[in-house]
């Protein structure tokens, strides 16, 4: 099995999430986090266990990103929000680019149940293999989205993209997480020996969110890979160390 030892500690997992700007264009940032040294430095001082970047901030801040000695995680597909219609996301960056630039991982995001699903999966099983040869683990950013969900209940969606991401060979699966524990439980285990981390997902509350982490590492999850709730929080680092205090139990 290939080793997630330099992307967890003690077996779990924090990761801070950057990738929203091609996602989302840049309408989540304000003036600091508009900076990706804003969130190296939030990534350093916080003590994260990676940080999930695209192909092109890695390059553009790789001697920072080196400098702060945080595992550096390559996202290696992505899509704008603009165009409408069946999703999909393409590949964007190599395995091999992204082994130049330093990183530890690499991320691609699938879109189970839209009818481009079979171009990402064959794209991903080349992604895997690739990564595999060089002892890279491979994380999925397992999302049912598409024509081929609609009306089908949101907890056996997290379950088959839990299974889905183990069928496949990932070693992580990002999931979103639907606010129900027991569903949660069913998605970990039907992931098996895939480890689960939970989509940060859109900004909440302070009490809310926690909240929320306590259910999702009580459910089996190994951690978060987690972004606006953190750069845009007023004090990233305090809310940082209440998310770490539930993963690790400090």
């Amino acid at each position: 099995m290939i080793s997630l030892k330099k992307i967890t500690k003690q077996g779990k997992a924090l990761f801070l999430a950057y990738d929203q700007g091609l996602e989302h264009g840049p309408t989540d940032f304000n003036d600091k986090n508009v900076d990706p040294n804003y969130i190296i430095e939030i990534a350093k001082k916080g003590k994260y266990t990676g940080i999930i970047f695209g192909k092109g901030i890695a390059e553009k801040y790789n001697q920072e990103i080196k400098k702060s000695k945080i595992p550096l995680i390559i996202k290696l597909n992505g899509k704008t929000s603009l165009l409408k219609g069946e999703p999909i996301s393409r590949q964007l960056c190599t395995v091999d680019e992204a082994i130049k630039l330093g990183a530890v991982a690499v991320g691609y995001t699938i879109y189970f149940g839209s009818e481009h699903e079979p171009e990402m999966l064959s794209e991903f099983e080349n992604i895997l293999r690739e990564a595999h040869k060089k002892s890279l683990p491979v994380i999925v950013w397992a999302y049912p989205r598409g024509k081929g969900v609609e009306g089908k209940p949101s907890s056996e969606l997290m379950a088959y993209a839990a299974r889905g991401a183990l069928e496949i060979g990932a070693d992580i699966v990002k999931i979103a997480y639907n606010g129900n524990p027991s569903a949660l439980e069913w998605a970990v285990k039907s992931a098996g020996k895939t480890k689960i981390v939970i989509a940060g997902g859109s900004k909440e509350s302070e009490k809310e969110f926690l909240f929320e982490v306590k259910s999702i590492i009580k459910s089996g999850a190994i951690g978060l890979a987690i972004g606006r709730n953190v750069w845009q929080s007023e004090t990233p680092l305090e809310i940082t160390k209440k998310i770490q205090k539930v993963i690790w139990k400090k």
